[in-house]
């Protein structure tokens, strides 16, 4: 987690949807990676990719860990399932 310097010690919270892309980026750009995600996709998140981390909080960590998919399509259907529904959760939280 990153630190907002204009705050002095506030973290930020990491973008889920930003790093979500940035999981399924990685998933085009290389077959090995695609395979230990579809795999295993805790292994997969903690290894990261191209000396990146991924930055997602615990429960999403484990949300996409538990991700069980054949293909890049059903894994990609699932994290936007799960993106979906989260904004869904935040939405109705926040009174909108």
């Amino acid at each position: 987690m990153t630190v907002n310097p204009f705050d002095y010690g506030t973290p930020i919270k990491p973008d889920a949807g930003k790093e979500f892309s940035r999981i399924l980026t990685a998933a085009v750009i290389s077959s090995h990676f695609r395979q230990m995600l579809l795999n295993n996709p805790a292994k997969a998140l903690a290894a990261g990719f191209g000396g990146e981390a991924f930055h997602l909080e615990n429960e999403e960590r484990n949300r996409v860990a538990s991700i069980r998919a054949a293909t890049l399509a059903d894994f990609a259907s699932e994290l936007n399932r799960m993106r979906t529904s989260r904004s869904g959760v935040v939405r109705a939280l926040a009174g909108d």
